[in-house]
């Protein structure tokens, strides 16, 4: 059988879907992930084809307001749309969607018949026990959470239309719109499979039954992949370090992200990793070293502590080693998964990122390190992750669905 994942955005975004793809290979599918030319290195090194989607994803990670997000958001999809088809082989006989590509993988499957399954990161079904991911982690009671949540995929549908007008008309359906298309497939109950830890957001009991919380989906990683020489130095030289990144996000805040980083950590007495990313976070400071991209995998279990932006990915791997965090979260759904750290008691309370300052750091830090309670919530997690199978669910729902 051949298997076509389809997923875009950032880094983060898309390396979940290269273990999930890894797992399927394995099992004897022929997988094939398309995703944005930026991160082909990253498909092809879990042996998966690659095929490409075209949208520039670099001018994402800075940080925006809602509104300018909402536009960024519009050109990003319509940007994708435009080639979507070309992804789709005559030899596919299922699609692997995200929550990002749905909306246009719909559309194909419409055209081609070709089945599809829902593989999201993040919830985003209406429901009464959590607000929408994209308004952040304020509960406003279970009535006030579920209008929030419908009027969070109206404007979905918006940032969709254009490109779901050019597809259809590409694919010579006739005109529907992406709401419509979406409440079609709502009550046909289309069925998602949620790669996230029931640790983090357990599965609301108001959703539909084709909505199911199946675990994390891990990025691939080789078994002879090591952490650099440099940095394995590093870890033994002294007491665990705190790691401070921020993924694919603060685009530009580099200098003043790297400043406030080594104040905090000298505040606090810590010794510390600062990882690049995008923001370009650097320094020459004793006792803290500057790294590129290494596996969460691998360096995780091995810190004290980890302050981050809260993207999916980097929560459920500080929450996979049992390491407590701190967040600063930027942008998009990452206010969310903050807050389901924070009440979870896994994570202090997030620091908002625009009032940032290294007092608060130091003082967040202080939290972390001296209170217990952080890391037992962190390890408790852990405990319950290692219980999950995500990518063994996902291989059980194909075989249901294949009749296999």
């Amino acid at each position: 059988m051949n298997i076509m994942m389809a997923a875009a955005g950032s880094r983060g975004d898309v390396a979940p879907y290269t273990g999930l793809g890894a797992e399927l290979r394995r099992a004897g599918y022929n997988v094939a992930l398309a995703t944005t030319d930026t991160l082909a290195p990253l498909v092809r090194g879990a042996g998966l084809e690659f095929r490409n989607l075209p949208a520039d994803t670099r001018a994402r990670g800075g940080v925006m307001g809602r509104r300018e997000l909402m536009r960024t958001a519009a050109g990003f999809i319509t940007e994708l749309g435009q080639g979507f088809a070309d992804a789709v082989s005559d030899g596919t006989d299922l699609l692997l969607l995200s929550a990002t590509t749905a909306p246009l993988g719909w559309h194909l499957t419409e055209a081609t018949g070709i089945p599809s399954l829902g593989v999201y990161l993040q919830p985003t079904a209406p429901t009464g026990d959590f607000p929408p991911v994209v308004t952040g982690a304020r509960s406003l009671g279970r009535l006030g959470n579920r209008a929030a949540g419908r009027f969070a995929l109206r404007m979905a549908d918006r940032v969709y239309g254009q490109a779901v007008a050019e597809l259809r008309h590409r694919l010579e359906l006739p005109p529907l719109s992406a709401s419509a298309l979406r409440r079609r497939q709502e009550e046909a109950n289309w069925p998602v499979l949620h790669g996230f830890s029931t640790a983090l957001v357990p599965r609301p009991s108001d959703w539909r039954s084709g909505l199911r919380v199946v675990g994390t989906w891990w990025p691939h990683l080789d078994t002879a992949e090591r952490l650099p020489d440099d940095l394995e130095d590093f870890l033994r030289a002294g007491p665990r370090p705190v790691l401070i990144g921020f993924g694919s996000m603060a685009a530009g805040e580099g200098e003043r992200l790297s400043e406030i980083a080594v104040r905090a950590l000298r505040r606090a007495g810590l010794r510390g990793i600062l990882q690049s990313g995008s923001a370009g976070l650097a320094t020459d400071e004793d006792d803290v070293l500057t790294i590129g991209d290494v596996p969460h995998a691998l360096l995780f279990p091995r810190l004290a502590a980890v302050v981050h932006h809260a993207g999916a990915g980097t929560s459920a791997a500080a929450l996979r080693a049992g390491v407590p965090a701190v967040t600063v979260p930027v942008t998009a759904d990452q206010p969310f998964w903050a807050g389901r750290l924070a009440s979870i008691g896994a994570a202090t309370d997030p620091i908002p990122f625009r009032s940032l300052t290294a007092e608060q750091l130091a003082q967040a830090l202080d939290q972390v390190m001296q209170q217990q309670a952080y890391s037992r919530a962190a390890a408790t997690a852990a405990h319950h992750m290692a219980t999950e199978d995500g990518g063994g669910q996902v291989l059980k729902a194909i075989q249901q669905m294949t009749g296999e």
